[in-house]
Order: C-alpha cells, then structure tokens, then sequence
C-alpha cells in the first residue's frame, strides 16, 4: 500500500546527473521509454516500474562512476543483470538508474587445479559451463533461467541441484562489491578454510542489490561426475511421496535433484512440453557418482519407491532423455500460467521442514 504514493511522487533525474552520466556512457547511457521499461519490468505478475535511466557500464571503474555521481545526488540505484528474477526485484519503486551490468561478461581466470573460477557478474551460467567444457569441472547451480551469476549471488538462488550443491551462499568464495558511493571492498578469498575478520561475502550474497553493486565473483567448481540417471516415479498421493524423499534422505543417498512435483502441475506440464506423463504426484530424480555407486543408488531408490507405492519408475541415461526431463521442469512455471490464459502468476517461497512438506502442500 505505501508503495502507491511513492510511485505518484517521484521525482524526475536532476539534469546535472544525466549530463555527468551521459559524458561518461556517451550513447550507453539510455533514457528511452522501451529500453526503461524493459529494466523495470521481470518474468514476475507485477507490472512494469521502470527507472528514470538505464547506465550500461562495462568495467569495475564504470560502475564506481556512476555509484558515486548517483550518491552525490541522492539518485537510487538498481543493479541489472538478465532479469529472470520471478519476484520483482528490478522495479524501479522509487525512480532512479538501473545499472546494467550485462556487458562485464568476461571469465576472467579458470583455475582447474583449485576448483575455482573468476567471473564478471554479467557472465550467465550455461556461458561459464561451455567455456569449462574440457576441463572436467561444472557449475552446478541451476535455476531454470540462464541468470547471470551476479543476479544469482544478489538473489541466492538455488535451483534443483541444491540438494547436492548447495546454494550460491554456499559456492560464492568471494567478490569486488562496490558500495553505495563508490567505495570498493573486495571479501572473502579462494581459501577453502578462514575464520578471520567478518564474513562480509555472506551478507552480500542474497542482499539483492540493497547493499552494493558486483563487479567480480569468484565461485566454487565441482567435479562432473562418471555416472549421471535421471528418474521419474509417481505416487498414489503427495504424501507418500514426500515419505519417499524423507526416507531416501534418511538413508543417506546422495541425491544430486529431487523436485516433487503435484498432478495438476503434471497435467499444465504436458500440455505446455507436449510430454505424455501420467497425471499424478511425481518425483524427478537425478543421482550422480561413479557407475557402480549410481546403480547401487537406483536400486535403493526404487527399493524405497516401492515400499511408498511408487510406480512407473522410469529411468532417463541418455543426456537427451535427461534434458527433456528436466526440460519440462524448468517449464513448469510457464505451464501452469498457461492453464490459466489471460493471467500471470504470482510467485513466492513456502518454507517448510520436509516433514511438514506434504501438509504445507494440501492446505
């Protein structure tokens, strides 16, 4: 509610900032109305909300430039970098200028040995993981959307992998963050172990661009893995299935993803990828590690599976069959505002302890 007022009284860019931005960025500097509601504006049900100018900066230097000129005139700032996010982060509620740091995409340094990588922020993921084809090594953190890292450190995502590899709190090592007015720290470090001084890296990550603005990140990589099975398997009910993860992880099976997906959602996901799954409470299973530990993981799975009335497990080896598995997934959001023509949707995050899970889920 308190955001309607703000909204009707914003104020226009003083004109002495848009002249300083304007001979810093030449013709990177946009006040187009297209190019400003494509900023303001995400994959979420809001409407647009667009800053009063776009900068788009292409170095560390720029983006201290035009932090400072805009603390100097008390402007705020949006940091932008794919905009996939689904919950509103980029609007521009009290004007401003939108940063867009999509142009730093460079990887700057892949250290194999370490198991570390350096990035701009505007780097997204399926970039990074073709430039580490060859290495042996992946960036596990998937989020449906080919988000830029800085957007996934800003947000915390996560993504299906989680289970295994945790989130971007657990894989950003460091960063060169620049503050509100132009002053640069530079937190954490490549050192897989330090308890010195304060734990800044943590605070920025998931700040979602409230605190500073990225301009390096550097991330953990991670093996890929000898064995990789995707699997399907359906429930009589969402509760059973939910006893089934329970049960699984009590077990201690490295599950690699684990989603749960409800039979109407299976129903808009057929609809939408033009797959045939039967409509009823399902999981999609991926387990990694060497080939004798995943076909001993399947069979603890579906031993598992079968004692919670799971059925038609079917198992996915080949990549294709893998991606168009997860493919659907990822859909799952388009296809359930596909069930309903006309509307958008409205997202958010239910938490719960897993065994509250199915609970959550009926009610």
């Amino acid at each position: 509610m308190n955001a309607i007022p703000t909204l009707l009284n914003r104020k226009p860019l003083p004109e002495s900032l848009l002249l300083a931005l304007g001979q810093l960025l030449g013709t990177r500097l946009s006040t187009s109305a297209s190019v400003r509601e494509h900023h303001g504006s995400d994959i979420s049900s809001l409407g647009p909300v667009p800053p009063d100018a776009v900068a788009f900066v292409e170095s560390l230097e720029e983006i201290i430039s035009v932090s400072s000129l805009c603390h100097a005139h008390d402007v705020p700032m949006i940091p932008y970098g794919s905009g996939t996010s689904l919950e509103g982060w980029l609007q521009a509620v009290q004007g401003g200028v939108c940063i867009d740091v999509s142009g730093m995409n460079q990887i700057i340094h892949i250290r194999p040995d370490d198991m570390d990588v350096t990035v701009q922020p505007g780097v997204t993921r399926k970039q990074l993981n073709a430039a580490l084809h060859g290495t042996g090594l992946f960036f596990p953190i998937d989020p449906g959307a080919d988000a830029s890292l800085g957007g996934m450190a800003s947000t915390r995502a996560s993504g299906t992998n989680a289970v295994r590899y945790g989130t971007m709190r657990e894989n950003v090592l460091g960063m060169t963050a620049v503050l509100a007015d132009g002053r640069v720290i530079q937190t954490g470090g490549r050192a897989r172990k330090s308890s010195a001084g304060y734990d800044l890296t943590h605070l920025l990550v998931g700040s979602g661009g409230t605190l500073a603005t990225f301009a390096e990140l550097t991330v953990k990589l991670h093996p890929l893995p000898e064995a990789v099975s995707a699997a399907i398997c359906t429930f009589p009910s969402v509760d059973q299935a939910v006893q089934a993860v329970i049960q699984t992880i009590q077990l201690g099976v490295p599950i690699a993803r684990i989603e749960l997906i409800d039979a109407l959602t299976v129903r808009a996901i057929n609809a939408y990828s033009k797959t045939s799954l039967r409509e009823a409470p399902s999981l999609f299973f991926e387990l990694h590690g060497s080939e004798s530990g995943v076909k001993e993981q399947i069979e603890t799975v579906r031993l598992v599976a079968d004692e919670h009335g799971g059925q038609d497990f079917e198992w996915a080896v080949n990549p294709e069959d893998r991606t168009r598995l997860w493919q659907a997934r990822h859909d799952a959001y388009f296809a359930s505002v596909a069930l309903r023509p006309g509307c958008r949707s409205l997202t958010t995050d239910s938490v719960v302890p897993i065994s509250r899970l199915a609970e959550c889920i009926e009610a």
